[in-house]
């Protein structure tokens, strides 16, 4: 064999490789007309490198935001290094379908891209390739942990019966409302609550009934709160809400529409009809209250007198005269 035939079988054999390889190459000029396109490319996008060569790659890709494009592979051509992109800050540059089956949830292929300077044997930089790297299984798994993550956060501040916070992540937001209040002293008051005589419940149907009813005054907290309001469960049957920015007077309005929103309210099990009342303390935020547990502790006061006093009904800390 010649010198010459093995350098065109060296050529063709490159050639060959370049073509089926598991990665997009795509070569273009200073004018970002397409001179080299893979058969990773092709098989994508649908168009044959026949097809493609010469073509502006703006006009066959519009998904390609030009002006982007054009400061990134300029700064290529002239400081003659290598460029990239990563799918976090752009999930692509070719918008390509996803065919892998592990990931079949995807809409479109996520890309790291690399853009890689040419040169001639004179030292300038004449073309530009690109590497198109499918990284649509790392995406997705990357985004799954993601998600995993936030919503095992969420479970670890949530109670698994109501839905509300549960009463660690409450006390804690409870302590950071107190915190913001020695800064700020804007009013915030403390709502203690607790189903009445809920242990007959428990006795006379069950404690599936009994869960019912706790979820039906979850669901009617929630839809009672703002946004801007923390309700949680304390425990058992007692539930605690902070209404920040809120005096004990307004404090009093809100507790009072709940209570006889749930005097009235009647909870189905089955073919058993239940009514239920609660009892309400609160306490708002003073002066006088050395840290957020005697804060707890003034409100569970008057949740105390509210049952003492016959149940089904509001009391205020201090006492109201």
């Amino acid at each position: 064999m010649t010198l010459e035939s093995s350098q065109l079988n060296e050529l063709h054999w490159l050639m060959e490789m370049l073509h089926n390889i598991d990665v997009g190459l795509v070569v273009l000029d200073k004018d970002y007309k397409i001179q080299i396109f893979n058969g990773f490319m092709e098989n994508h996008s649908g168009l044959l490198p026949r097809e493609v060569k010469g073509q502006l790659l703006f006009d066959l890709f519009d998904e390609i935001p030009q002006d982007w494009f054009k400061r990134k592979a300029e700064s290529v051509f002239l400081l003659k290094n290598k460029a990239f992109t990563i799918w976090e800050q752009r999930p692509y540059l070719f918008k390509f379908e996803s065919y892998r089956p592990v990931t079949g949830s995807a809409e479109f292929m996520y890309q790291n891209t690399t853009f890689i300077p040419l040169l001639s044997a004179s030292g300038e930089v004449t073309h530009l390739c690109l590497l198109v790297y499918d990284v649509t299984d790392t995406a997705i798994h990357k985004q799954s942990l993601e998600l995993a993550n936030q919503e095992l956060a969420v479970l670890s501040q949530t109670d698994g019966l109501t839905k509300l916070f549960n009463r660690n992540h409450w006390e804690h937001c409870l302590q950071a409302e107190y915190k913001r209040w020695s800064r700020s002293h804007h009013a915030s008051s403390l709502v203690m609550l607790d189903i009445d005589h809920f242990k007959n419940v428990n006795d006379s149907y069950g404690h599936m009934v009994g869960d019912e009813v706790i979820r039906h005054l979850s669901d009617l907290i929630r839809s009672h709160v703002r946004e801007t309001d923390v309700s949680g469960r304390y425990g058992g049957e007692e539930f605690a809400i902070l209404l920040s920015d809120t005096d004990l007077s307004n404090a009093k309005i809100f507790a009072e529409r709940l209570r006889k929103e749930v005097a009235s309210s009647v909870v189905k099990h089955n073919d058993i009809d239940i009514q239920y009342t609660i009892s309400i303390g609160i306490a708002e935020v003073e002066k006088t209250l050395s840290n957020y547990e005697a804060w707890i502790e003034c409100a569970d006061a008057a949740l105390y007198r509210a049952k003492e006093g016959g149940r089904n009904q509001v009391c205020l800390y201090p006492k109201q005269t």
